[in-house]
């Protein structure tokens, strides 16, 4: 199912890992770490896609993630408004943490949050 595969790894203490797949046309971002203003460059260029195409797809998997800052927030919306007008990005896997952080913000109703990254490429 999964059409390519790429490791990005910032090294140093933030120690942020990002996989990159793409399952069926969509792009998948797995996070592992915290993000925050040192990381948040990281997952910035992970989720903006490559250039200007249509419909383009994102679900990013934050299950590894246990924490995320205002840094991460902005990162996310960002990452929303480039999938604009005609793509999506989701979200997979949030911990409940990093979940009411998202909710106090008022960012789940403006991206999709699912329980898995299954979850997020079955919705329509």
């Amino acid at each position: 199912m999964a059409d390519t595969a790429e490791m990005n790894e910032q090294a140093g203490p933030e120690r942020l890992s990002v996989f990159r797949s793409t399952i069926d046309g969509v792009a998948v971002v797995t996070v592992t770490g915290e993000i925050d203003h040192h990381t948040s460059g990281t997952l910035r260029d992970a989720l903006t896609p490559a250039g200007p195409a249509p419909g383009t797809r994102t679900v990013a998997d934050l299950s590894g993630v246990p924490f995320m800052d205002s840094s991460g927030i902005n990162v996310l919306i960002a990452g929303h408004q480039a999938h604009q007008p005609t793509g999506w990005l989701r979200l997979a896997g949030v911990r409940q943490s990093v979940l009411r952080t998202l909710e106090i913000v008022g960012l789940t109703p403006l991206i999709a949050c699912y329980p898995s990254v299954r979850d997020a490429l079955e919705e329509d």
